[in-house]
């Protein structure tokens, strides 16, 4: 019998209150479904994956997961096994996902298996549990048949961190992750790098299908050059991603632990079920941080988007220079600059 874990489902939804985002006009705002959305421009690639199987009539749980394993797959610096290591030279892997029912599962610190994704996926339906993390999370994984990867970083990732040992700075870059999936990789090359500046990537996907059900993931090789543990928003339900099936699906890219503060994108859901549309949501959740952060807020950046339950979705950062994915037909995969605060 396959155990899942059911995540707290809150309130009643009022759909009537829902308004268009104020980046689209009203007339072109018809309710879209199938819609998937993903954040940055590696969305791109990771939306065309995911509409084929919404184009179908799939599920938006095997949408998202399909969706984002393209961006685990990249070797260039990016989410998945090709990315920048942790300071110890190691790269770990975090991952969610979450159905239209509430089920989630949820993995963290993981080495050496390809598609952390998959794995969130089978903590949901094969455990009781919502979350494994370290060598537990990869002993599970390699008892699901999920092969050991080598233990070797992909060139990229081992020219960067060697630049990154001449000074050991931990200073992330904001808005370096949509350069992360161009085959241009100047962004990751030593010239780059001579200030110690290093990234974080992250794709999180939300979708929602032909029958009007929402599902989401969010998966990151986290902060290059993290200490080594570290863990950000990207694999807990609530801060790197949410779905409530009743209203709505939002997830989170960015510094991660500025998203955990606030419970981001389950407030980003909340904003949405007392009426928000998905773009004025996810404003507010960004107010929210730079309010807390104060002055330090010009130094971070972090992005929300969303969709909610009419189709409607939307977007909002601290500073300019997110962008994310939007795809609702086979000629309509673009991405969309996010409004900002700062």
């Amino acid at each position: 019998m396959i155990h899942r874990r059911k995540f707290l489902q809150l309130g009643s939804l009022g759909l009537s209150s829902f308004s268009f985002p104020s980046f689209i006009s009203s007339k072109s705002t018809a309710a879209r479904r199938p819609i998937v959305i993903s954040t940055w421009d590696a969305g791109i690639d990771a939306n065309k994956a995911a509409w084929q199987v919404l184009r179908n009539g799939g599920r938006a749980l095997d949408a998202v997961e399909q969706g984002v394993m393209v961006t685990e797959s990249s070797q260039n610096c990016c989410v998945g096994l090709g990315a920048n290591p942790d300071r110890d030279g190691f790269v770990t892997l975090d991952s969610c996902i979450m159905d239209e029912n509430g089920n989630c599962g949820g993995v963290a610190f993981l080495e050496r298996i390809k598609h952390p994704v998959s794995v969130a996926r089978r903590v949901m339906e094969k455990t009781p549990h919502v979350l494994l993390v370290g060598a537990g999370a990869q002993q599970f994984a390699v008892e699901q048949g999920f092969p050991l990867e080598p233990q070797k970083l992909s060139p990229d990732a081992e020219r960067s961190y060697k630049e990154w040992l001449k000074k050991s700075e931990y200073k992330p870059v904001i808005n370096i992750e949509n350069n992360a999936n161009k085959k241009n990789q100047a962004a990751f090359a030593p010239a780059k790098l001579d200030n110690g500046e290093w990234n974080h990537d992250t794709i999180g996907m939300v979708a929602m299908d032909a029958n009007g059900n929402l599902s989401g993931t969010c998966t990151t090789s986290g902060a290059g050059f993290k200490m080594r543990g570290r863990v950000g928003d990207s694999p807990i339900i609530g801060a790197g991603l949410f779905v409530d099936n009743e209203v709505g699906a939002a997830t989170a890219t960015g510094q991660g632990e500025d998203v955990i503060r606030i419970c981001g994108s389950h407030l980003v859901v909340e904003l949405m079920r007392q009426g928000l549309s998905p773009e004025n949501a996810c404003k507010k959740a960004v107010e929210r941080i730079i309010k807390i952060k104060g002055s330090k807020a010009k130094d971070i950046q972090v992005g929300f988007i969303a969709i909610n339950k009419q189709g409607e979705y939307g977007g909002y950062c601290i500073q300019k220079g997110f962008n994310f994915a939007v795809c609702y037909a086979d000629d309509k995969n673009f991405l969309v600059d996010g409004k900002y605060v700062l």
